[in-house]
């Protein structure tokens, strides 16, 4: 074979093979955690952000990217995207516009707090973050009752979630000041629950509130209080395990039992937050609809839409997972964005003539996932030459495929030479 005819071998195999696959590409899961992170991941604008659109334009929503930044470090997957997203916060527009709408007249409370626990979840310093000490301008912001508020010509929007956001970043930095702690214990209602809004002329117990504040207070050691939280928290929960919005109807939705089930499982309430994960799974969009809204986590039983489920899968994967925000680390990650593990239907010839045979490929030891109808469907293993996976080994067939073929290339090539230099030695 001349080194023409072999040259041309290996055009044709890179046409056939196509260019090589991301060796970084992660595997289907069964796991309705993961898979969940790994729809979200799969959302981001940019592959770094989410935005809010109004009136036909768009806007950073950091706030968001935050929410699904916590649940890529709790998931444990993902961490490309986390890193990718950490970066997008850092940006001095992007951070200035969440901290202060780019005013140095403004701050705001919730921001600063909510940012310095998940830049301390990823590993990195909240008092150098993007140029900005988020330490300081959170306790800049904190009143001599304990309460932290925003510094804002447009109003004091702190509430509950606020105040828990600033006593889980400051106790994780160098320990929550004593009257930071003191106030939010002050603020609990005669039920056991925590409102929402506070100082309110009546005491309102509130789900996710009372979901954040419990997971404050047991980092804080007040389990007394905390427990108090979750007796509440377990005593509004739904039959079917779902947590509502106040005043709503329905089995609950996924937003409110996420943060709900995340601070059962933290408090040691454990049939309640497997109650709660049950729901939740019985949200997750599964195999019957189409693939790429595979993996998320609907809002509530109505059904899914992108919007609402960006936000429902976040606080959804934080319930499954069930990590109080005090212990969120990025020690672990791994990189990729995970796709729900789904049955292969392949179509085979069964005779020499032009009729086939569908057949689908089951296993029926894997686990079961809930599909978005309610309904399960067997978790599978994909089938390597339709998926890219070997079965099982989660190995990656496509590099193994991309390998071989340069490897029998290179072979060819090695031949070749070798001939062509005896033919010339003979001469």
């Amino acid at each position: 074979m001349s080194l023409r005819r072999t040259a041309a071998v290996v055009v044709a195999a890179l046409a056939v093979l196509g260019s090589a696959p991301s060796l970084g590409q992660a595997a289907p899961t069964t796991d309705v955690s993961d898979a969940a992170a790994g729809w979200l991941a799969r959302q981001l604008v940019d592959g770094d952000h989410f935005e809010n659109v109004l009136d036909g334009t768009a806007y950073p929503d950091q706030g968001l990217t935050l929410d699904a930044l916590f649940a890529f470090t709790a998931a444990g997957v993902a961490s490309d995207s986390a890193d990718k997203a950490t970066a997008w916060l850092a940006e001095p527009e992007i951070l200035a516009n969440y901290l202060s709408f780019g005013d140095p007249t403004e701050s705001f409370a919730g921001a600063h707090a909510k940012l310095a626990l998940a830049v301390q979840a990823r590993g990195l310093d909240p008092s150098a973050f993007g140029g900005v000490d988020l330490i300081a301008g959170l306790t800049a912001l904190q009143a001599p009752s304990g309460r932290f508020q925003d510094k804002s010509k447009y109003g004091d929007y702190s509430n509950g979630f606020t105040q828990a956001f600033a006593v889980l970043a400051l106790d994780r930095w160098r320990g929550a000041p004593r009257a930071a702690v003191d106030y939010l214990v002050g603020t609990q209602c005669p039920d056991g629950g925590f409102p929402l809004i506070l100082e309110a002329t009546t005491c309102a117990s509130h789900v996710d509130a009372t979901s954040m504040v419990a997971q404050a207070l047991l980092a804080v050691d007040k389990t007394a209080e905390a427990g108090q939280a979750l007796d509440w928290l377990s005593g509004v929960q739904q039959p079917g395990g779902g947590f509502r919005d106040e005043g709503a109807a329905g089995e609950g939705n996924a937003n409110s039992t996420g943060l709900a089930a995340q601070a059962l499982r933290a408090g040691g309430r454990t049939a309640a937050a497997d109650k709660a994960a049950g729901f939740l799974r019985s949200l997750q969009v599964g195999c019957a609809a189409a693939e790429p809204d595979r993996g998320a986590i609907a809002f509530d039983r109505v059904g899914f839409t992108r919007t609402t489920s960006l936000r429902a899968s976040a606080q959804g994967v934080l319930g499954l997972v069930g990590v109080n925000f005090a212990d969120l680390s990025a020690r672990g990650g791994q990189a990729g964005a995970p796709v729900l593990d789904c049955p292969v239907t392949t179509t085979v010839p069964t005779s020499s003539t032009t009729s086939t045979t569908t057949t689908t490929t089951t296993t029926s030891t894997d686990p079961v996932i809930t599909s978005d109808a309610g309904t399960t469907t067997a978790a599978v293993v994909a089938v390597a030459a339709n998926r890219g996976s070997l079965a099982r080994t989660g190995a990656q067939v496509g590099p193994m495929l991309w390998v071989g073929a340069l490897l029998l290339v290179g072979g060819v090539l090695v031949v070749a030479v070798s001939r062509r230099r005896h033919a010339e030695a003979r001469k």
